[in-house]
């Protein structure tokens, strides 16, 4: 039997594209790779949106892609809890549309955050009549908090309120910042933060620098994550998330780091290759894979 080609896990803001704007010859390296046999998954962090939604914009890009070999953090966490925690069945979330549609294909019940704030909505100093978020809510078994462009302060009350209750406290992840094209705004990890500061307890974080993504991104295509080549721009995500899982990784500087970031940290926090654009990463791709 010949041996599988390449496992490689991309990730897609910084290294597929920045912004609107694709990032020349990326995704004409990953076709090429795909053709020649090598299965290409993409990881994103990003908790905002649903897998299908990515899929028209990498197709017109002209990389290779299905919708199942798509792996955001909210598909990862539907998928963890799963295979974790069986008994959850009810899921409050404080995020976008995409969340909550990743938790209901996996056949959850799911509560917006949104719903269960205008339940204890009042006169209150605070904006509440006083109500039990939780109860609002109707007792989710567990709460998933990602990146809520709506976020606000009846919000935050259901989600302490339930996670005081018990509801488990799972983080798409945690990333602080949230790199738009016009500006850098909030990320998913400030909204995850005050949770935790007004509770006291740390949430699962799914999403890089934690394994689960990459683990599950290698699951998709039937693959082990220690196979896998990581392709990322983030040092401390997606090139830590590689050495989590044991594989190897190629760092882009398309994205947000720079070379003198890389050669500022110790050895064993660098990647395996460093690639300054498309035609580095191809020739870095024809010598990692012998």
């Amino acid at each position: 039997m010949p041996s599988p080609g390449l496992l490689l896990l991309v990730d897609l803001d910084g290294v597929l594209y920045r912004g609107a704007e694709p990032v020349p010859g990326v995704a004409a390296v990953l076709a090429t790779r795909a053709a020649q046999g090598d299965d290409v998954v993409y990881v994103t962090n990003n908790s905002m949106w649903y897998r299908a939604e990515y899929v028209d914009r990498i197709a017109a890009m002209g990389a290779p892609v299905d919708v199942d070999r798509i792996v955001s953090s909210p598909r990862a966490t539907a998928l963890y809890l799963a295979d974790h925690e069986p008994s959850i069945r009810h899921v409050l979330t404080v995020g976008a549309r995409g969340l909550e549609r990743e938790l209901e294909d996996a056949g959850y019940r799911v509560t917006p955050a949104a719903d269960a704030a205008k339940r204890i909505a009042g006169t209150g100093f605070e904006g509440t009549d006083g109500g039990n978020g939780w109860e609002a809510a109707d007792r989710p078994d567990a709460i998933v908090v990602g990146l809520d462009p709506q976020f606000e302060y009846l919000r935050l009350a259901v989600a302490a309120d339930c996670v005081r209750a018990g509801a488990r406290f799972i983080a798409t992840n945690r990333d602080p910042i949230y790199p738009t094209e016009r500006a850098i705004r909030p990320g998913a990890g400030s909204i995850v933060a005050a949770v935790e500061a007004t509770t006291g307890v740390t949430p699962i974080t799914i999403g890089k620098p934690e394994p689960y993504l990459l683990e599950e991104a290698a699951r998709a295509v039937g693959r082990d994550p220690r196979e896998a080549i990581m392709i990322g721009d983030g040092l401390q995500t997606d090139i830590a998330a590689a050495r989590a899982v044991g594989a190897r990784s190629v760092l882009m500087l398309t994205g947000v780091t720079g070379r003198e970031t890389v050669e500022a940290v110790a050895a064993t926090e660098r990647p395996t290759a460093i690639a300054a654009d498309a035609a580095e990463l191809a020739a870095i791709l024809d010598q990692l894979g012998g």
